[in-house]
């Protein structure tokens, strides 16, 4: 028997009429037998999400300030979903405790975790019963050990155990236990992590992830007018243009199903009959046509510049840079290189108030004849499976950037050849990301 899991993030659980459409998707497939909501997200542009108005409660009661107003936005919230989908999972009693639990442990240093994780939970409550679905709560699921690691054995062994035969289950998203009982949550956006999770724990035959988009852009809305949808692509392909900003997806829920080799949909809540967007383990259809995959890219980036005469024959000398990296907690994202010469590049949030030290650091360990520092790129990655097999697709991207009278100011192309990422000024930025658009995709 085939099973789907299917995550429905904030705005896809919203509210009651969106949860009504919950329902319908998932009645009609009786492949969907794991449900894994999110908590309510924002209705209209100037609403509050349910985790932030959680996190506000916790620092309100660390502080010692009353937190009963922003909590009875959040009852308010929960009882209106509850009295308009004609249910009701015991929602007094649980609210009541999450408040108190909030309440005992915030002022005595309890971690924020257990607040922001009620967002999912009540909702799953919520769903669970008007689904006519089993509940099953993530902390029982979902293990990290003593340092806060994410426990893959035992984790999918207790799901495969507790899960296993159940027609129609409910998993909150976002959260799982640690060895004492207390609860410990992913980084933001992690019900997308649950839901992969739980994917690879019962061996889904897919994992859909629906939203409120119909699929991955192959550019940003923001920057790109109306850019096309990407009807497939790898879980390599997607996480060059997660990491570089696409954010459809949570970058490490692709880590679950992709070892596991389970496919992902990215599907629309508001428009199901659309197909959405395929994520697959291996290669889908080569494109040979001179088209790509995706664009994305992001600002705020450092490039520290290092030159030595004879670095190459210098044994260890890349490995001293890196050291420099360490020892200041500085990780790197990129390091072209040539014969004498190596280039870092950090995100700022990485290297802001770090940069004396560093530049000091290289100085001692590696005595460059010249070390510069340049801050306020920009990368843009075009990312596309057949750009190995595809002669001119360099000379198009360059071409397309020299006819809009962008400078380029670095250029790195991973040995996979799944991308190639230039830098340039954050002025020239999305002038940059229009010309590779039209360029490849018109």
């Amino acid at each position: 028997m085939q099973s789907k899991v299917s995550k429905f993030g904030g705005t896809s659980v919203a509210d009651a009429d969106m949860i009504q459409r919950v329902k319908a998707i998932v009645e009609a497939d009786p492949d969907r037998r794991y449900v894994i909501p999110s908590a309510p997200g924002k209705r209209t542009p100037d609403d509050q999400k349910v985790t932030d108005l959680l996190y506000l409660c916790h620092e309100h009661a660390r502080q010692g300030i009353s937190f009963d107003e922003v909590f009875s936005l959040i009852a308010k919230r929960y009882t209106q979903i509850a009295e308009s989908l004609g249910v009701d999972p015991g929602l007094d009693r649980h609210l009541a405790e999450v408040k108190a639990k909030i309440a005992e442990i915030a002022p005595d240093g309890g971690s924020s975790d257990y607040a922001a994780s009620r967002g999912e939970y009540l909702n799953g409550l919520i769903i669970a019963e008007f689904l006519g679905a089993e509940f099953f709560d993530a902390a029982d699921l979902i293990f990290f050990d003593e340092r806060g690691r994410f426990d893959e054995d035992k984790t999918y062994r207790v799901i495969g155990e507790k899960l296993k035969g159940i027609k129609l289950a409910v998993v909150p998203g976002f959260y799982g236990s640690m060895p004492d009982g207390s609860i410990k949550t992913f980084s933001r956006g992690g019900s997308d992590i649950t839901g992969a999770v739980i994917a690879r724990g019962v061996g889904a035959s897919l994992y859909e992830n629906w939203t409120d988009v119909s699929g991955l852009l192959m550019a940003d809305p923001r920057i790109i007018d109306n850019p096309k949808t990407i009807d497939a692509l790898t879980y390599r392909e997607l996480r060059e243009l997660a990491y570089m900003g696409a954010t459809v997806l949570h970058d490490e829920a692709i880590f679950p199903v992709r070892h596991a080799g389970i496919p992902v949909n990215i599907r629309n809540t508001h428009r199901p009959d659309d197909a959405g967007t395929m994520i697959v383990p291996g290669n889908v259809t080569e494109k040979t046509t001179g088209t790509i995959t995706g664009i994305a890219g992001r600002k705020d980036f450092t490039v520290i510049a290092i030159e030595k005469a004879m670095m190459n024959s210098q044994i260890g000398f890349g490995r001293r840079v890196l050291s420099v990296l360490e020892d200041n907690d500085v990780s790197f994202e990129h390091l072209p290189s040539g014969i004498d010469t190596m280039s870092l590049v950090v995100a700022d949030s990485q290297i802001n108030g770090k940069m004396d030290d560093v530049l000091e650091g290289l100085r001692v360990e590696v005595h460059p004849d010249s070390l510069e520092a340049t801050t306020e790129m920009a990368l843009i990655a075009t990312v596309g499976r057949g750009m190995t097999f595809i002669p001119g697709m360099a000379a198009k991207l360059f071409g397309a950037l020299a006819q809009a009278e962008v400078n380029i100011r670095m250029i790195d192309q991973g040995s996979s050849e799944l991308n190639i990422i230039v830098g340039v000024s954050p002025d020239d930025f999305e002038t940059a990301m229009r010309a590779i658009y039209q360029a490849f995709v018109g």
